[in-house]
């Protein structure tokens, strides 16, 4: 049974005042994310429950270490779990492991979050595809962080720390997972149980702009270890092309927020100290949110993060100037300009197409494209010049402009119609025909009547 967390610090009716009046003005808005935040907590519930007092199969892994002068070295290693300590796994149903296992680095790891045991963490037996997972010797220490410095502010470090410590990072098939976990044992044994776990199951978010976005991230921590009392941190950051910021820090220990969280982005407290929902929400997604951001929980001198990728996508919209197209007659040349707008990211790929009569698109030559260029919501435009010749065009149809984006395919069509065209259709030469006998009979019935009254004045001078 998950364990009920308590409340530390000020009582979660005095949160910061900012926090309580954005959560109120925006609480419908966000329903929906709410729901989304609820069913995931009770799927985590779920995997504990099921998972308390038995065994998952055993997880295969990579021990990374250095060693003096030889650089990083990688051993295969065996993880059995089970989610009590009086629990069994696996590990008598599962395939025999490698030749290649180390002795030393088979582990039988209790894990009371049952992270260990999530289904993307292990695969059909025989399947090929095995989740990614590394194994690093861990140095307990103290927060370099201002925010959770309150989670140690002893001088000395507790005796609990002198043991060996262990951190797991695994990430799930198909990324449906990514978790990083804490792990003590005692002074070499290889009976490690999970002091502290986050994980996430959004790892790749995508959605579009102005849409409320949610970045998953849970952790557990073990209510028997001494370090759980000491309280605990959340941190989220971002990261973008070597560049970084703080998005939003809280110290669940004092119940405060760091100085200068970013605009719309939050947490949901309550969740956060009930059931350790350390969940970013960002209410509108703008394209400057597109990057890695981490989500890192802190316990006294323990660390474990997970990052989730977020990007933001954005179709472009269309225009076609001029619209609408000037007649043209045959052999004119148009230039014709079409300009994307409003996407996000690139690349961008702009081309023409002709609809003549029959309604099959034909591909136009090359035009010239411009520059990218960045407007100030971080959202691109670029355009495309086509220098239209209409002699090989009929008596035109319909010019498209077509745009291939990530976030999908747009067109823009305008009507093109040439005039004067040499060669006349069958309509146009019956039309001539019905003219022209039209004229001849107009023609041939002026001259007979002119010599008609010709004959008929002699007559009248004789009389």
């Amino acid at each position: 049974m998950k364990p009920k967390v308590k409340l530390r610090g000020r009582s979660l009716d005095v949160l910061p005042s900012q926090q309580r009046a954005a959560a109120t003005r925006r609480g419908t808005d966000m329903a929906h994310i709410g729901t989304l935040r609820t069913l995931a907590l009770i799927m985590m519930s779920c995997w504990i429950q099921a998972g308390s007092g038995g065994g998952c199969p055993p997880l295969e892994c990579w021990f990374v270490r250095e060693k003096p002068g030889e650089g990083l070295k990688h051993e295969r290693t065996l993880l059995h779990v089970r989610t009590s300590p009086d629990g069994r796994s696996e590990e008598t149903l599962a395939e025999p492991p490698s030749s290649d296992v180390v002795p030393d680095r088979v582990y039988h790891v209790t894990d009371g979050s049952a992270s260990l045991c999530h289904p993307s963490l292990h695969p059909p037996q025989g399947s090929l595809v095995k989740p990614q997972c590394e194994l690093h010797p861990f140095l307990p220490q103290p927060a370099d962080v201002q925010w959770a410095a309150s989670l140690t502010d002893s001088a000395l470090s507790p005796a609990h720390l002198q043991a060996d410590w262990l951190s797991a990072t695994i990430l799930g098939l198909d990324g449906g997972l990514a978790l990083s976990t804490v792990a003590r044992a005692a002074t070499a044994t290889i009976h490690p149980h999970v002091v502290l776990s986050v994980l996430t199951e959004t790892v790749s978010v995508r959605c579009g702009l102005g849409e409320p976005v949610l970045l998953d991230c849970r952790f557990w921590a073990d209510p028997s270890s001494p370090l759980w009392a000491g309280g605990f941190a959340v941190e989220w950051r971002y990261q973008f092309r070597g560049q970084g910021r703080l998005v939003l820090a809280y110290d669940g220990k004092t119940d405060r927020l760091a100085p200068g969280p970013q605009e719309g982005a939050a947490l949901d407290f309550a969740g956060l100290h009930a059931a350790g929902n350390a969940s970013l929400v960002l209410q509108e997604a703008e394209a400057r949110h597109s990057g890695t951001y981490v989500c890192a929980v802190h316990l006294p001198h323990l660390l474990a993060q997970v990052t989730v990728e977020l990007e933001v996508v954005e179709p472009p919209s269309l225009s076609i100037s001029p619209s609408p197209l000037p007649l043209a007659a045959p052999g004119q040349v148009l230039s014709v300009r079409c300009e994307a707008s409003g996407f996000t990211p690139l690349p961008l790929e702009l081309s023409w197409e002709f609809l003549g009569a029959d309604g099959a698109p034909a591909a136009l030559g090359e035009a010239s494209l411009s520059g990218h260029r960045e407007a100030w919501d971080g959202t691109y435009s670029q355009s495309s010049l086509l220098q239209l010749d209409t002699s090989a065009l009929g008596r035109g149809g319909g010019l498209v402009c077509v745009a291939r984006h990530r976030g999908g395919t747009r067109r823009s069509k305008v009507a093109l119609e040439v005039i004067g065209f040499s060669t006349p259709s069958i309509q146009d030469s019956m039309a001539m025909v019905g003219m022209a006998l039209l004229l001849y009979g107009i023609i041939t019935l002026a001259f007979r009547n002119i010599a008609g009254s010709d004959g008929a004045r002699p007559k009248e001078k004789d009389q």
